[in-house]
């Protein structure tokens, strides 16, 4: 296991070490052409266009997910959307998210995931499976290439962008299933008529391309087909419940039913979600239709939830709340691939009783900021004023915030070092008097972190890897940074455990 960034700076993949270019690593697993996503370009914006239509004329996304159900309960799905399994009490599996973008950060995770991930039973992908929209034909370079060497199965839930496409793309390579019969047709001049004229379509399945990158996963052993794009997995002592959170980060009511129906029992359980229930230092409970919310369900002692896993925000956070004399341990686990989401704009965290003491992060928050201080001192030619060293990033977040830094730091804190944590929307300590406050978190997540995309390391993505006895289960998120140390031995940036008797 190599140092993690919570050891040195060299551990976070700064320092100048060589690039993993050894025969057989992520660069070689590549395709020969890749295609690089601008999500500032105007083409990728409007393909990916549904979720802004939805939120403005309302989101079609819960019928057209009871269409998608229902469609399968009649091919013959278990009727709770169940998969049985012969796990023994003692197993392992992987758990990522946030992946196909398809160009080199995608692939760095790849070689430490292999390495992480021998002798797990199978792999569970939370959130977004393809970008930008979800395509069938894209799952090929996304999909069964770079994860073509994992011996075992994969399971899925959906994100946003996998709805872009109408989720045909997700439901025909992961349930196997034909397109729903169509919606009926809106009322003139109704809001689904209006949302109808913008609505991006879903393309059509080239079936021959589809079974041509099948071929890369095709041994028995690796073979999976869930029933829907939620579903239960009864796993050893364990119960995962992936929900399907659509395109807005909430359920519909008959979803809502059915996770109430499937979280009864004293079994333990995992939560897997597309939207996060705690991030960024806020709560976000995650609505369900007709009332009540996902978190109410986790926090149910009934319920028996030891741990939620969301992906959608491409980085790293862990809370361990008390929700009454026990602790759910709650995580963002999203840096699987694609473009990072900065961690530098989280303030200091005072959420649910869990303080700065409690709470996790990869990238550190430190690192995150020397990384965004690099790509724009870059981008703006403007490397003299901009670009920090991650000594001096952890020494200005510590004084911001208020909190000592991760790791030791003796770089001083100048006005420049303030001026650009300032502008690179580092939040100020929460006692400081403020007149105005930037949105820094909506800004970063919809304008500057989509456009952080790097191809020269260190890339900081992540994943876990979850060991279950009938005891306990243990939790540990690993880093990828593209160096070849890393992915030869993939440090771990958290490592805890949980009781489950």
């Amino acid at each position: 296991m190599s140092p993690s960034s919570r050891d040195s700076a060299a551990g976070a993949g700064w320092h100048g070490q060589e690039p993993g270019q050894e025969p057989g690593r992520y660069r070689n697993l590549m395709p020969e052409r890749t295609t690089h996503i601008s999500w500032l370009n105007p083409a990728t914006l409007w393909k990916a266009r549904n979720g802004v239509v939805a939120s403005l004329i309302g989101d079609p996304t819960g019928d057209d997910r009871k269409r998608w159900v229902r469609g399968q309960l009649d091919r013959g799905a278990a009727p709770d959307l169940v998969i049985e399994r012969d796990d023994p009490d003692t197993f392992s599996f992987m758990l990522l998210a946030d992946t196909g973008e398809g160009d080199a950060p995608q692939y760095a995770v790849v070689p430490g995931f292999l390495k992480a991930a021998e002798g797990t039973r199978f792999a569970v992908l939370s959130s977004d499976v393809i970008y930008p929209v979800g395509s069938a034909g894209e799952y090929g370079p996304k999909f069964f290439r770079p994860y073509k060497d994992y011996p075992a199965p994969v399971y899925a839930v959906p994100g946003n962008h996998d709805w872009y496409d109408g989720l045909n793309g997700f439901m025909r390579v992961f349930c196997d299933a034909p397109a729903p019969a169509p919606a009926a047709r809106p009322k003139p001049l109704s809001a689904g008529w209006w949302r109808a004229l913008l609505w991006r379509r879903p393309g059509s399945v080239d079936e021959q391309l589809l079974s041509e990158a099948r071929q890369l996963r095709s041994a028995p052993e690796q073979q999976a087909v869930q029933p829907g794009p939620y579903w239960a997995v009864d796993a050893g002592p364990l119960r995962i419940i992936g929900i399907d959170t659509g395109l807005l980060g909430g359920i519909d009511q008959e979803q809502g039913e059915w996770l109430r129906r499937v979280s009864a029992g004293p079994r333990p359980k995992i939560l897997v979600t597309g939207s996060p229930i705690y991030v960024d230092g806020a709560h976000e409970p995650c609505a369900i239709e007709g009332g009540g919310t996902v978190d109410d369900i986790v926090r149910d002692p009934a319920c028996h939830y030891i741990a939620a896993i969301g992906g959608d925000i491409h980085n790293y956070q862990h809370y361990p709340v008390d929700v009454g004399g026990r602790t759910v341990e709650y995580l963002v686990a999203g840096g699987g691939g694609a473009f990072m989401h900065a961690t530098h704009t989280i303030p200091r965290v005072a959420v649910a009783a869990v303080t700065e003491e409690d709470f996790r992060c990869y990238p550190l928050r430190g690192d995150s900021l020397a990384f965004y201080s690099k790509l724009y001192g870059r981008r703006l030619r403007m490397r003299r004023f901009f670009e920090l060293t991650a000594e001096q990033a952890a020494a200005v977040i510590a004084e911001r915030l208020g909190v000592a830094p991760t790791r030791e730091t003796n770089a001083p804190v100048t006005r420049r070092t303030r001026l650009v944590a300032s502008l690179l929307g580092v939040p100020a300590r929460p006692d400081a008097k403020r007149r105005f406050r930037l949105p820094v978190r909506k800004i970063y997540a919809q304008a500057f972190s989509p456009s952080s995309t790097t191809y020269t390391p260190p890339f900081f993505k992540s994943f876990l890897r979850l060991d279950v006895t009938p005891d306990h289960l243990r939790i540990r998120c690993f880093a990828a940074t593209g160096y070849r140390t890393e992915e030869l031995a993939p440090p771990v940036e958290d490592d805890f455990t949980i009781p489950l008797r």
